[in-house]
C-alpha cells in the first residue's frame, strides 16, 4: 500500500480512472452487441440507427483515451461495411 499523500492520491486517481475506463468500454461492446444483432436480423433500419449511436460511443471513448484511436477507428469501418453488406445479399 502507498505510504506517502501523493502515492495514495495517485492510487485512489487510478482507481477512479480505471472504474470511469470499464464504463467507457462495456458502452462500447454493448453498442457493438446493437449493431451486430441487427446486422444478424436483416433490419437496415435499425442497423443504420445503432451504427450511429455506436460510431458516437466509440468516438467518444477513443477521445477520452478509454480505447485507442485506430483501434476505435478500425471497429467503426468494419461495422460500417457490415452494416453496407445488409442490403448486398
Amino acid at each position: 500500500m502507498a505510504n506517502h499523500k501523493s502515492a495514495i492520491k495517485r492510487h485512489k486517481q487510478s482507481l477512479n480512472r480505471a472504474a470511469r475506463n470499464r464504463a467507457a468500454r462495456t458502452r462500447v461492446k454493448n453498442a457493438i452487441k446493437d449493431v451486430r444483432a441487427a446486422i444478424q436480423g436483416k433490419d437496415k433500419s435499425l442497423a443504420d440507427t445503432s451504427l450511429t449511436v455506436a460510431t458516437s460511443v466509440l468516438a467518444k471513448a477513443a477521445g477520452k483515451g478509454a480505447l485507442h484511436w485506430k483501434k476505435a477507428a478500425r471497429k467503426i469501418s468494419r461495422l460500417a461495411r457490415a452494416v453496407n453488406g445488409i442490403e448486398a445479399e
